[in-house]
């Protein structure tokens, strides 16, 4: 990733903020500089037209005056950026600065063309000038002029800052609402789920386009939902419909004699019968979705539920330690764990069942030392009806619906549930479960 892409924002948020802001800042930078700069040329404009009225003017007192009474007019003709000298003044080089340029001619502009001017700068500060001429009697006069600064009010950073500030929240309040409406999509899209009964729906208000966005995404919710709802009827009803025709081939095949094609055909009804059951249990698994959660001690609960399984003799063992309660659905975690045990001993002869909790979060495992699973097939193995087992052989392969059962009874709890082999051989079975999930 090359720098220019870390040093660009990652999130829509900070992206649309920043793009905002900066146009917003450089659009009025450049208003900003602009006014300025009309303001500058035009208060420049006023000062120069003024300084060659007020001088002209000031000049032809003095030279109308007697030369006793000069003295006494020169402070009143005074200025704060400019007086008058009755004297040679004093000598220095020509004006350089441009707006020395601009100054000195103004002055020959407003007094040039009756009195010689002499102009110089005068080396003790940067911008003083002097303007030298004699009046109609010969008598010496000076004009002492240091050009004076644009003014610049106090108040104009304030109202800057103030500017600043309310571009930024402006900027932030318009991209959090054009936000606003992705979080929400993001947030309903992640709880979208075929085993919960818990998904976000959309609000269907704000601007026209969001409230199409969010019909949508609701009306694709409850297809999605009548769908799976639909399927998971059919399967249970062909399941189900399907026990009345094997209990009666069952009960005509227990009259014919015994001989092998009864053997077979025995063997060949109890695969559909199992299988047949597995399926109407894997279509429950959508009634598990519905189950009331309530509050259960998490360790007496798994305890109690492999004391069962070891009061039948199965090598099934518990580790960990547990507190507390836990808000859960006790009837669907049950199944869970049954299944994985199941699994686990029908492919090891032995379970190990361990339990952890972090803050709001409980970590179950189900281990075993079977054959475990190849690696490219850890997914593929908790889709429905798919097995591992090459052979088809329902007696070491099973239906395909015991992982996959597993798999959408955690989803209804708003889980999550891994597959990973273990060193030395075997499954371990990971169920992560958040209190506030469910």
């Amino acid at each position: 990733m090359s720098r220019a892409l870390r040093v660009w924002p990652q999130t829509l948020v900070s992206r649309l903020l920043l793009i905002l802001l900066l146009g917003l800042l450089l659009a009025n930078g450049l208003t900003l500089g602009l006014l300025m700069t009309e303001r500058t040329q035009s208060a420049k404009a006023m000062m120069l037209g003024n300084l060659e009225y007020d001088v002209a003017t000031s000049v032809a007192i003095l030279d109308h005056l007697p030369a006793a009474e000069r003295p006494a007019w020169t402070t009143r003709l005074d200025r704060p950026n400019y007086h008058y000298l009755l004297n040679q003044g004093m000598t220095g080089g020509e004006p350089m600065d441009k707006h020395q340029q601009e100054t000195a001619r103004s002055l020959t502009a407003a007094l040039g063309a009756r009195y010689p001017l002499k102009i110089n700068t005068l080396p003790d500060s940067e911008g003083h000038l002097q303007a030298h001429l004699q009046l109609s009697d010969g008598s010496p006069l000076t004009l002492d002029l240091t050009p004076r600064i644009m003014p610049f009010a106090r108040w104009l950073p304030i109202v800057l800052a103030g500017q600043f500030i309310l571009l930024l929240c402006c900027t932030w309040f318009a991209v959090r609402n054009a936000v606003r409406p992705l979080t929400a999509l993001t947030r309903a899209a992640e709880s979208l789920h075929p085993n919960t009964t818990s998904a976000v729906r959309m609000p269907e208000d704000g601007p026209l386009e969001v409230r199409n966005a969010a019909r949508a995404f609701n009306a694709m919710q409850d297809r999605i939902a009548a769908y799976l709802k639909e399927r998971m009827h059919i399967l249970a009803a062909i399941s189900h419909d399907l026990q009345t025709p094997i209990t009666r081939i069952r009960l005509r095949s227990e009259l014919m004699e015994e001989n092998e094609i009864k053997t077979k055909l025995l063997q060949d009804l109890t695969e559909m019968t199992h299988l047949v059951r597995e399926g109407v249990a894997y279509a429950r698994t959508h009634e598990s979705s519905s189950e009331t959660p309530c509050r259960i001690q998490p360790h007496a609960f798994i305890d109690s539920l492999v004391c069962d399984y070891q009061d039948t003799g199965q090598a099934v063992t518990l580790s960990g330690q547990l507190s507390g309660s836990w808000f859960t659905k006790p009837h669907a975690l049950r199944r869970t764990l049954s299944n994985l045990i199941d699994n686990a001993l029908k492919f090891s002869g032995s379970a190990e069942v361990r339990m952890a909790q972090e803050n709001d979060t409980l970590i179950l495992e189900v281990l075993d030392r079977g054959p475990g699973i190849p690696p490219d097939e850890l997914y593929a193995v908790m889709q429905p009806f798919y097995r591992v087992e090459s052979s088809r052989n329902r007696q070491t392969g099973g239906t395909g619906l015991g992982l996959a059962i597993a798999w959408q009874l955690v989803a209804s709890l708003n889980g999550s549930l891994t597959l990973a082999n273990r060193e030395g051989g075997g499954l371990a079975v990971t169920i992560i479960l958040k209190e506030s999930s469910v």
